[in-house]
């Protein structure tokens, strides 16, 4: 059992609640297509627990999901979006690479969801390891949280059209709506405003392009490549704006509502 003061790394606890994420999305599910999971043991205040070989067996079931949940139900999306195209934008092949581009997407992901997580953590996991509630009111605990964090990234327009495509009722909102509905309206909208954002970035250094390209076109230089030439400029111009604060707290204060 994991007790409240444990001593465990903010950032670790975080990461392993995103698979106890993946768990509470998946495994009711699963579990609702033969009924009532077997090998149940003890009934205690919270109700019946599940034996330790099944409760091993949903975990690591549940770590198949992880990236799913990271990539669709967070601001993982967004965020690897706009570096990637920062990327772009600057004209390096492979810098950052991409191993540096996800993690710090990883990393930002954590800290811009901490909140969430802690709450799914305080509302629906521990509760659940201390056996005072049951694990379909664990999953309706911990899934409150990730719905109001998408509901407020969500357009209106964009659960409009998922809604009609699914065919829900005029009177489901989208606080009502299911999850099947809400998620792909969510990712929608991530991709929509990741893609603003990286027009916003890509226009200063287009710029420099646009005038490297016409002085060597003037100076007749025709063989010499525009992009080598403007691509110290471009740095230049991205080290003294100071362009990682700028852009990533940018990102982070984007989700903040």
């Amino acid at each position: 059992m994991i007790d409240s003061r444990s001593n465990l790394n903010p950032w670790l606890r975080r990461a392993a609640l995103a698979a106890l994420l993946a768990g509470l999305v998946a495994v009711p599910a699963a579990a609702q297509q033969n009924g009532q999971l077997p090998l149940l043991i003890g009934s205690g205040a919270g109700g019946a627990s599940y034996s330790v070989p099944v409760q091993t067996l949903l975990f690591f079931s549940a770590l198949s999901f992880l990236p799913s949940v990271l990539l669709m139900m967070t601001s993982f999306t967004r965020i690897v979006i706009v570096l990637s195209l920062l990327r772009q934008a600057l004209g390096t092949q492979s810098a950052p690479p991409n191993q540096v581009i996800i993690g710090l997407s990883l990393f930002l992901t954590l800290f811009v969801m901490g909140p969430t997580l802690d709450r799914v953590y305080n509302d629906a996991y521990l509760p659940y390891t201390q056996n005072s509630v049951t694990f379909e009111q664990a999953v309706a605990n911990g899934s409150q949280p990730m719905r109001e964090f998408m509901l407020k990234q969500t357009r209106q327009s964009d659960f409009a059209l998922f809604a009609r495509l699914g065919r829900l009722e005029p009177e489901v909102t989208a606080e009502t709506a299911p999850m099947r509905v809400l998620i792909p309206a969510f990712v929608t909208s991530e991709l929509k405003s990741a893609f603003q954002i990286g027009f916003m970035i890509f226009i200063p250094f287009l710029v420099i392009d646009i005038v490297v390209s016409s002085i060597l076109m003037s100076l007749g230089m025709m063989m010499l490549s525009p992009v080598l030439v403007a691509l110290p400029f471009k740095l230049m111009l991205f080290v003294l704006a100071d362009g990682w604060n700028l852009l990533i707290g940018s990102l982070a204060a984007s989700f903040a509502r």
